[in-house]
């Protein structure tokens, strides 16, 4: 599969989990779990370190979505705020299962290939495609090194220490394949059909 083909099935499966209920999440992580079972253990990992993440976005919406209170108490979460706050938990814990399913599937280098690859028709407009994907490279290498602690104020100084890291970046570019557009007119398909639903 072409690095930019992953990232469009991805980027639609993200936008399409926004339309979608419970069943269409669960059948989409059952199906990404049977084609990468290497894939629920970085997708755990990630659920992990969502955690605060995502109980704060529960509280937020069980507590601020209008409705009628849990036994009439003031201070109680809505029965809808909790419904609503129950999707967008599950909603993002799916959209996690997608991302982990993209960086098991192309790793650092696959997507610069990929972002390589969907930046190219915008390079006509002006877009500096080079610089764009160098920096992207620089931000995934940075977020793959775990920082020590109190890293923060050092970034925050006058005069950060310079970090080396890479002096020049090779694309491996694979070429686009038949079964590639096939995918991409698949998913932009399911991406339609979840917006209608």
């Amino acid at each position: 599969m072409h690095p930019s083909c992953a990232l469009i099935i991805w980027l639609a499966a993200v936008v399409g989990v926004q339309f979608v209920g419970y069943a269409a999440m669960l059948l989409l992580i059952a199906g990404v779990l049977l084609l990468t079972p290497a894939l629920a253990g970085r997708w755990s990992a990630y659920v992990w370190r969502a955690r605060w993440l995502l109980l704060t976005l529960w509280l937020i919406l069980a507590y601020n979505t209008p409705g009628e209170a849990i036994r009439d108490m003031a201070w109680a979460p809505t029965f809808e705020g909790m419904a609503e706050a129950n999707l967008q938990a599950a909603r993002l814990v799916t959209m996690l299962a997608c991302l982990a399913w993209l960086f098991l599937r192309l790793g650092h280098e696959g997507m610069i290939a990929g972002l390589w690859g969907l930046l190219q028709p915008v390079r006509g407009l002006g877009v500096d495609v080079e610089r764009v994907v160098v920096r992207l490279s620089l931000v995934l290498e940075n977020l793959q090194e775990p920082l020590e602690k109190g890293a923060w104020k050092q970034m925050l100084a006058a005069q950060p220490s310079i970090s080396t890291g890479q002096e020049s970046l090779h694309l491996s570019l694979v070429p686009w394949h038949l079964r590639d557009s096939l995918l991409v007119v698949a998913s932009g398909l399911g991406l339609m059909g979840a917006a209608l639903l």
